[in-house]
């Protein structure tokens, strides 16, 4: 993959179209990140626009329909093909994930659908927060700080990442709890490579990307470039009792692999979104088991489930972070109404960006959804 790719045509608006949603991107950007890119489809119409920087030190203002690396958002498009693949019955929503993956041994009880659920209790390979506050690494391109900006343009293989998970403790017995794991993505997409025969981004190109038209959003394996145009990412950490700060927009993201590696846009984000929650991807009884949440966190198969205040009614999303990047992926239920975001930042080893991530994710969707009444954290995927 080049910078030469697919490009978009991004769109510029009037900022007295929609100036609250203007306003409330500016605000974003003043709270700490490098430039913020939104896009939201309701009852007025279609509305992007762009705040903030393309890149540090530069003069060219953040793209309104720019690449830019959607980290955890990659789940819902996994979750997608599995459940396509689903309905073609090549595969068995409740079947042992062990059946299509013999080489690994894994638990017979963990089923495809405890995969996509994250309730699988199978490690996350870039890492563990338990309850009581124990950290445990993950492989070392995970690792904050110096250890990730040296190790981030190796090529991990996804079955190198599936073989470390399993080599620790599982965090629980199958089915019995909840807990986000990329590990269970890495496992999901294999599966769909298995009983297909082909790699996940000709499957997904075939299935949803090529009807859809969606020519910005790219599965990139193990390549470490971005379409243009794109926003650039930065990277803060101590060496040697010095502050660096570095633009990290290439790297190898095969370190998350299908925890969310994908790159995409505003405009690819909102086209997926709407179209799968308004069923042109998924038959409706598996939309409907799709959206569907377990009980812990609201987390449905790839997506979370959040009821969105008083007069909000539900709404489905799917956020994701990576290395400066953070997506932010929203629908009503029938797919009419949806805001998609592109943010870019200096993250660092302390994710001193996070408070501002989740105010910016509430702040939008209050806008969006709640008519600017505010809403309660929920979690941001």
């Amino acid at each position: 993959m080049s910078t030469t790719m697919s490009t978009t045509t991004s769109i510029t608006p009037s900022e007295q179209d929609r100036p609250e949603l203007q306003k409330a991107i500016e605000e974003i950007v003043e709270s700490g990140f490098v430039g913020v890119q939104l896009r939201v489809n309701d009852e007025e119409g279609e509305w992007a626009g762009s705040a903030g920087l393309a890149e540090l030190g530069g003069a060219a203002k953040a793209p309104a329909n720019g690449h830019f690396r959607i980290g955890s958002s990659t789940k819902t498009f996994v979750a997608t093909l599995v459940l396509q693949l689903v309905a073609e019955g090549v595969i068995g929503l409740d079947a042992p994930a062990d059946d299509y993956l013999p080489e690994f041994g894994l638990d017979r009880r963990i089923t495809v659908r405890m995969l996509l659920q994250h309730t699988s209790g199978l490690f996350n390979h870039t890492g563990e927060l338990f309850e009581d506050g124990t950290v445990v690494t993950g492989i070392p391109s995970t690792i904050a700080g110096k250890e990730w900006v040296d190790h981030r343009f190796r090529t991990y293989r996804p079955d190198e990442l599936v073989r470390f998970s399993l080599s620790k403790p599982a965090r629980f017995e199958p089915g019995t709890d909840w807990s986000y794991s990329n590990t269970n993505y890495l496992l999901a997409r294999l599966l769909t490579e298995k009983v297909t025969g082909r790699s996940f981004a000709e499957e997904i190109q075939d299935r949803t990307l090529g009807p859809l038209g969606m020519s910005g959003t790219v599965a990139p394996g193990t390549s470490m470039e971005i379409p243009e145009p794109c926003t650039h990412a930065y990277y803060r950490y101590e060496d040697a009792g010095q502050e660096e700060t570095i633009d990290v927009t290439r790297h190898n993201p095969s370190w998350v692999g299908a925890g969310g590696d994908m790159i995409s846009t505003t405009q690819d984000l909102a086209t997926f979104f709407s179209a799968l929650m308004g069923g042109k991807l998924l038959p409706a009884e598996l939309l409907a088991e799709m959206r569907t949440p377990e009980s812990k966190v609201g987390y449905g198969l790839g997506l979370f489930v959040q009821e969105a205040g008083p007069s909000g009614g539900t709404i489905f999303h799917h956020n994701g972070g990576m290395a400066g990047y953070a997506a932010l992926m929203y629908s009503t239920p029938d797919g009419k109404k949806t805001l998609t975001a592109g943010l870019t930042c200096v993250d660092d080893a302390d994710l001193s960006i996070a408070a501002a991530f989740q105010n910016a994710q509430q702040r939008l969707v209050s806008e969006v959804f709640l008519g600017g009444q505010a809403d309660p954290a929920q979690p941001t995927g």
